[in-house]
């Protein structure tokens, strides 16, 4: 029978293990190098002022001089493009993988005028098999670059995608810029003249193979409750109490996919086609006439949030440029402390059995 003293099985404590370290820096200052490395090299590490063995001695200074060469470069590690051994998580197909908010200045055609250069944001995305283990998401990036000196298009946004398509072997790609786009707009009887900035995005989109041509605008109006204009007046005409309307700044965000074989939609027509659908657009330059005029368009034109939708609805149905379009619009209202909102949509494109939770937070516009 075999028969083990207890110390051995027990853990060591806290002095046993501090006598062992004592005993372990007292060998190593008098030991060679080849002793410790025999032994366990991250001894060294233990001894203050001992270099550890078989580290190397590193430079602190920056390389400026140092030139990439063609050779140098085959032998930088590339994990994203590695084999998918090295894929953490499920072995599942990536709709969207890529870059957002990378920012460069951008030309714009104007239906009239000289060409506008804004400052744009760009999101570029593909889809990612299975298989692979990742993208080289600067690509997209130097595929940008090269079409930004010229004027921007759709057509250019194809060259782009069609690019980094190509670079990154992908079956799926999207481009979308967002920018602010300015327009020169009358008050309504000063004729004084102001800019008005609209938030606008264009979006390239190829999914199994068909190519969509999509364009947002976020479109700022007034709109005045038609029930509380009916209370107000009915106040006013029975009890000879003056009551006013609430009305309030709403925001409607339009999307629609431009029919490719119809000639161009320029921004300046999207916009003016919200302008007829609700005309109580805000104003930028206002005099006391103009606030009166403003006052009495509101009157003329209350809408619920249900309107809203079915008017701008009305004239997207009616443009040739259209094809399948959805309408977003938020009534930020003064009477309650929450929104009133609507969506409707037509055509396959936006159809969407789950709405962002953040939606119709977005629909903001701070002035």
């Amino acid at each position: 029978m075999n028969v083990h003293p207890r110390d051995i099985d027990d853990a060591p404590n806290h002095d046993q293990a501090e006598a062992a370290l004592k005993v372990l820096r007292k060998w190593a200052e008098s030991a060679t190098e080849a002793e410790i490395s025999q032994l366990d090299p991250a001894i060294a590490r233990l001894v203050p002022g001992l270099v550890p063995v078989n580290y190397p001695s590193l430079s602190r200074e920056y390389p400026e001089g140092f030139e990439v060469d063609a050779a140098y470069r085959a032998t930088l590690p590339d994990l994203q493009n590695g084999p998918s051994s090295l894929i953490r998580g499920a072995k599942q197909q990536i709709q969207h993988v890529g870059i957002s908010n990378f920012r460069l200045p951008i030309r714009f055609h104007r239906k009239e005028g000289e060409d506008l250069t804004l400052e744009t944001s760009v999101t570029g995305s593909v889809s990612l098999e299975a298989e692979k283990k990742g993208i080289n998401m600067s690509r997209i990036m130097r595929s940008f670059y090269k079409h930004a000196e010229r004027t921007f298009s759709f057509e250019v946004m194809e060259a782009a995608l069609d690019d980094y398509m190509t670079d990154l072997d992908s079956f799926d790609a999207r481009i979308q810029m967002r920018f602010s786009f300015p327009d020169k707009v009358q008050s309504l009887r000063s004729r004084l003249e102001g800019y008005q900035y609209y938030d606008i995005a264009l979006e390239l989109v190829e999914q199994n193979g068909v190519r969509q041509k999509i364009m947002h605008l976020d479109y700022v109006y007034s709109s005045t409750c038609p029930c509380s204009l009916e209370l107000s007046e009915h106040a006013r005409s029975t009890r000879g109490q003056l009551a006013t309307p609430h009305s309030q700044r709403s925001v409607a965000r339009i999307s629609v996919v431009v029919d490719c074989d119809a000639d161009c939609l320029w921004f300046e027509d999207l916009i003016a086609l919200c302008r007829r659908a609700v005309p109580t657009e805000t104003q930028v330059m206002v005099k006391r006439e103009d606030e009166q005029a403003f006052a009495e368009l509101n009157a003329a034109s209350p809408i619920f949030v249900e309107d809203a939708a079915r008017l701008f609805c009305a004239e997207l149905l009616a443009d040739h440029h259209v094809g399948d379009f959805r309408v977003v619009a938020s009534h930020q209202e003064s009477l309650h402390s929450h929104d009133a909102v609507s969506v409707l949509t037509e055509g396959p494109t936006f159809v969407s059995a789950s709405i962002d939770p953040k939606l119709f937070a977005t629909l903001f516009h701070v002035g």
